[in-house]
């Protein structure tokens, strides 16, 4: 049973839009709301009650075990989170791009291993499936990983290819119908226990730009050739799987080609915009945690006749923790906001991502150094927080790569090119139909 299929009307939430001499279409103009629809917070309460109730009681454990609970993968399909901003006839939910966001802010304030599935299965696979698969590709591939059945995964980064994306040097020649892929993606999230990926390798050796040279395959992890495993030791997000992928003389139809050949590299920048919204989104959880957890530990802990959120110092951290929650959520709403009405968000995402990630670390230290030393213990969660965080500004473009990103617009060195296939704005009509 779908319990997240609820009553069907949504309102607006439309924070502020700017850009640098960005052209708003007319029609996606609204007025400006900044309240949660009845089906938002239906949303943001049957996500944070999971959250808190099936996942906080144990995440300390499989943390320490380095290990994912068995249970969270089923359970996140079973609740519909898995297809939550899809439409109903691909066996999604049909909510809107703003669920997925409050979604993925909730998950992020008990563990960051939570928001990373919904990244990489929803933010990264199937809302790229969405927006450049054909229809028959959507029924194989988006349809079992929408209703949970199947989990998707994002191979993009390699041993050697990271930030430089065009520096791949995993391979795809093509053979009649088929692709013969070779190569090795590292730090693949969901890499043991994905049964498609999204593939990308090079199909020509030697193009003019490296850029235009990559392609992207759908790839079943379970293909002859195919072998995979978790890394472990990590920093963080150790109730997780985080792992890599190897490809020997696979061989996949030409028919799980997505998008035209050459066409990878921008395939994944448009995943990219999907993805980077999620960890936007999961950060304004992670330091609305750290306030959180800081305000409760200040009101308890004494020091010198009285409980330290009598002192102005710590008073200092706690506001700080304030306004960078309120900010950050305010930018990943925007970016929702954005993906509802159709207008492309690179930039939007890519600062939203930027700011709440840095804000999100240093919240976590934050309050580590609040704690004192039962900060330094994972026996509080903040602990946990701070090395989690610290993921957030290196994977999915790194915080300087955002930087840069943001320098480019600002000076005109950059703008956003059309693509061929841009991702569907929100229509409730068509997320509900059936068929």
């Amino acid at each position: 049973m779908r319990c997240l299929r609820r009553a069907r009307r949504f309102g607006v939430v439309a924070p502020y839009l700017s850009g640098y001499n960005r052209a708003i279409p007319a029609r996606a103009v609204k007025p400006m709301d900044f309240s949660l629809t009845a089906e938002h917070e239906m949303v943001r309460k049957t996500v944070q009650d999971f959250a808190r109730r099936e996942v906080a009681p144990i995440v300390r454990e499989w943390d320490r075990k380095h290990d994912m609970a068995p249970h969270i993968l089923p359970r996140m399909g079973e609740l519909g989170l898995l297809g939550l901003c899809l439409p109903v006839r691909y066996g999604g939910q049909g909510m809107d791009y703003l669920s997925l966001g409050l979604a993925c802010e909730e998950l992020e304030a008990v563990d960051s291993t939570l928001r990373v599935v919904m990244s990489v299965h929803v933010g990264l696979n199937s809302l790229g499936l969405f927006q450049w698969g054909t229809e028959e590709q959507k029924q194989r591939f988006l349809v079992p990983q929408a209703r949970g059945e199947k989990i998707a995964g994002f191979a993009l980064t390699e041993p050697g290819a990271g930030s430089d994306v065009a520096s791949i040097r995993s391979s795809a020649r093509r053979e009649g119908q088929d692709y013969v892929l070779n190569g090795e993606k590292t730090w693949i999230s969901l890499a043991s226990k994905a049964h498609h990926v999204l593939w990308f390798a090079r199909t020509d050796p030697h193009p003019a730009d490296p850029h235009d040279g990559i392609t992207c395959f759908l790839l079943e992890t379970d293909r002859p050739g195919v072998t995979r495993g978790d890394h472990h030791g990590k920093l963080g997000v150790r109730a997780g799987s985080t792992g890599w992928i190897h490809c020997q003389d696979v061989r996949v139809p030409a028919a799980n080609r997505l998008g035209e050949e050459g066409e990878g590299f921008r395939i994944a920048m448009a995943c990219l915009d999907n993805g980077r919204y999620t960890v936007a989104a999961g950060a304004a959880g992670l330091i609305r945690a750290c306030l959180e957890a800081s305000v409760r530990y200040a009101q308890e802990r004494q020091t010198f006749g009285k409980t330290i959120a009598h002192h102005q110092l710590i008073q200092a951290k706690i506001a700080r923790m304030v306004r960078d929650y309120e900010a950050a959520r305010l930018l990943y709403l925007r970016a929702g906001w954005m993906k509802n009405q159709g207008l492309r968000n690179t930039r939007e995402t890519s600062l939203a991502k930027w700011y709440a990630t840095d804000a999100g670390f240093t919240a976590a230290a934050e309050a580590v150094q609040l704690h004192g030393a039962y900060g330094y213990s994972d026996e509080y969660e903040v602990e946990r927080h701070l090395r989690n965080a610290k993921g957030e500004m290196i994977y999915e473009g790194t915080s300087e790569i955002h930087l840069l990103i943001q320098a480019g617009y600002a000076l005109g060195f950059r703008r956003d090119m059309p693509l061929r296939c841009e991702l569907p704005a929100y229509d409730p009509d068509i997320w509900h139909a059936e068929a």
